[in-house]
């Protein structure tokens, strides 16, 4: 493939795509902790936006390597994503229905916030079977891309989720676990079938 509006252009819509599910936990996230700092929200929309560089070029090296051992691994993704997701969303409905004074609360962990990464990511492994045409260069590129509007989602996804946090106060973790789980079945919906 050579240097093209069209690669840049595809590059911006696959990130878009890749971040949707992103965008949501980004949401819910925000929903939960409605005074979260700008500081905290770069460093969740960072690693957002790292795994969804990673990811696809973990697949694009795949594709060049073990594609074998790849395809067989691509069936299960949907039930890792699944799985991660329902146990992030199960945990914090848990917390929200159970409620508790505000102040308790706890915050967003790294090791949740890594979970919640590669669950949202998991999927854009594939995508790396997308741009096996590309070369090293072109791939990582097209990997920059995709991170950086991962990122934008992401913040927009952190802000909305904020705004809305602050006026759904106790109700807000119970609609942001919900959010995670829906998203695990939809995943899992979209994987499978």
């Amino acid at each position: 493939m050579e240097w093209s509006l069209s690669f840049f252009l595809n590059s911006i819509l696959l990130g878009v795509g890749l971040a949707m599910d992103a965008f949501s936990v980004s949401m819910a996230n925000g929903l939960n902790d409605p005074k979260m700092r700008k500081g905290k929200m770069g460093g969740i929309a960072g690693v957002f936006a790292g795994f969804q560089f990673a990811m696809p070029l973990v697949g694009w090296i795949c594709v060049h390597t073990i594609v074998a051992y790849f395809r067989t691994f691509e069936k299960v993704v949907p039930w890792i994503a699944l799985l991660l997701l329902a146990v992030i969303g199960g945990k914090m409905l848990f917390e929200g229905i159970r409620g508790g004074d505000a102040a308790e609360k706890p915050g967003l962990g790294v090791g949740a916030l890594l979970v919640q990464g590669v669950a949202t990511s998991i999927d854009a492994l594939s995508v790396g079977f997308t741009i096996a045409e590309y070369g090293w260069v072109m791939a990582f590129t097209a990997c920059l891309l995709i991170a950086v509007v991962t990122f934008l989602i992401c913040m927009a996804g952190l802000a909305i989720g904020k705004k809305f946090g602050t006026k759904l106060s106790g109700k807000a973790q119970v609609l942001g676990g919900v959010i995670l789980v829906a998203i695990g079945i939809e995943i899992f919906v979209t994987g499978v079938f």
